[in-house]
């Protein structure tokens, strides 16, 4: 099965999709529910036209202090996101872009030299690589290599989901950044609608139902999964919306870490010292934690190690402790947090709670990058679940 998706994929994008309006879902224009950094609004504007009209993501996937890191895109597609990034990492970082189909990659190494003249670098910091994201290894990615990963809505495009993860979990250094965007079901998607070729290619027959990612991700040892940001996803064709039935499709933006195999298991206070570019006031981490400048916050002990071991390191100041893990709501009040909870996790119920559907595509809004949300989500522990959520 996986050749012939490989070979659907590769024609859908490669040749019957000629931009982002081509798409019959919402999903490359799902609004984000946080604002795009500075830095990445103002080198968005610097991407060449070609480069964004064949975009077919979700909408940007871009971490936060990412100067001087080396950094993969797993479906680069057309190098619109990679080239944020090349900006975002400067002249000392390097963005790797891997891509099965001929077509996009053709396009995303025409405008190398470009970008490389747009940044004003003295030599190029992005190569495109035209490979399959389950095989990094044969593309010539080494193990524990990279500091961060990145990918834009191509995960439900694969058939070996777990391949993926995997290999994610190899090249990442220790305390690397997996931070992705994908479309997830609201239920498992029946073997039927996986062999549908429209449905595989919008992304629909692929989904992973979101609790198996959930698992998936934790079973190939990465922490638990936080989610950043979500929007549902509506379909506009009435074939493809009565070939899904009951089930329903939302985007969602999650980040893994890649953590040592031995824990602290120690709470821990954490002081954010507003000092990541473009956050001097507050880091919105994920839709749990978001750490204002100066205020000590309790985290849990998984997010202790997070912090302590990843890029952010040098962000915040650690102190040991007993308590129980907070979190700060949207008011700046310290609450106690809720056991882990899958729900919490839910792309579904932020959705929910953001109202993030949008009815249309319209590009340039989602370059925009803020028409959601602007204020952010800090807290969901209020979410009460309920059976089959």
């Amino acid at each position: 099965m996986t050749s012939s998706v490989h070979e659907n994929v590769q024609k859908y994008y490669g040749a019957r999709l000629e931009t982002s309006r081509d798409l019959q879902t919402n999903a490359a224009c799902a609004l984000p529910s946080r604002c795009l950094p500075r830095g990445a609004v103002e080198a968005l504007k610097l991407v060449h036209p070609e480069v964004c009209k064949k975009y077919f993501g979700c909408g940007p996937v871009i971490p936060e202090k990412l100067q001087g890191c080396k950094v993969l895109d797993l479906g680069s597609g057309s190098g619109r996101d990679c080239y944020i990034l090349s900006k975002l990492v400067g002249k000392d970082g390097l963005v790797i872009g891997i891509d099965m189909t001929e077509e996009l990659i053709a396009v995303s190494q025409k405008y190398v030299q470009y970008h490389q003249e747009q940044f004003g670098y003295d030599q190029p910091n992005t190569v495109f690589v035209q490979g399959y994201m389950e095989k990094l290894r044969e593309a010539g990615i080494q193990s524990d290599a990279l500091d961060v990963l990145v990918s834009n809505c191509v995960i439900c495009l694969c058939p070996d989901k777990k391949a993926i993860f995997t290999e994610a979990h190899r090249v990442l250094k220790e305390g690397g950044e997996f931070y992705f965007s994908d479309m997830y079901s609201s239920e498992v998607v029946p073997e039927h609608l996986k062999q549908d070729p429209v449905l595989w290619g919008e992304g629909m027959g692929g989904s992973l139902y979101w609790r198996d990612f959930i698992s998936l991700a934790q079973e190939i040892g990465f922490s638990t999964p936080y989610l950043v940001s979500a929007s549902h996803i509506i379909i506009h064709d009435s074939e493809l919306l009565r070939k899904a039935g009951d089930i329903s499709y939302a985007s969602g933006t999650y980040r893994l870490f890649k953590l040592p195999k031995t824990l602290t298991n120690q709470y821990a206070v954490v002081t954010y010292k507003g000092t990541v570019l473009d956050h001097p006031d507050e880091l919105e981490f994920d839709v749990l934690h978001t750490f204002k400048t100066g205020v000590p916050v309790h985290v849990d002990a998984e997010m202790a190690e997070v912090l302590q071991q990843s890029r952010f390191s040098q962000d915040f100041c650690f102190q040991s402790s007993d308590l129980p893990a907070t979190v700060t709501d949207s008011t700046n009040q310290t609450t106690a947090r809720l056991p882990f909870q899958h729900c919490q996790l839910s792309p579904f119920l932020l959705a929910d709670r953001l109202g993030s559907a949008v009815t249309q595509c319209s590009k340039t809004r989602c370059e925009a990058g803020c028409e959601v949300g602007a204020g952010g989500v800090r807290d969901v522990t209020g979410v009460t679940c309920s059976n089959g959520e």
